[in-house]
């Protein structure tokens, strides 16, 4: 696969998601061994997975405005609330209308 064919959702992604889901398909799709090789229980490895299917979900939707992405993205790993992303993808949005 050429870098240009690269779809969108997994440049998305950081290394260690990326790392994440190579391991994950080594294991067979096993969230069971998954845990063990992380020393982590079955749900956070859950909560993990569930944690990147948000992101691709967020990154494969047609949306796909790189700044509203990231932003999305910064909530979905916790790291922003949910309010502070709404302002910044209104302004965000609001300044784009007005150019």
């Amino acid at each position: 696969m050429d870098k240009n064919e690269v779809p969108s959702w997994i440049l998305a992604l950081d290394k260690e998601n990326v790392e994440f889901i190579r391991r994950f398909i080594l294991h067979s799709g096993s969230l069971k061994e998954m845990a063990k090789e992380y020393s982590v229980s079955y749900p956070t490895v859950r909560a993990k997975l569930d944690q990147l299917i948000k992101k691709v979900e967020l990154s494969s939707t047609e949306e796909g405005v790189e700044f509203v992405t990231m932003i999305k993205n910064l909530v979905i790993d916790e790291r922003i609330s949910l309010d502070v992303a709404k302002l910044l993808i209104d302004q965000y949005k609001k300044e784009r209308a007005d150019r």
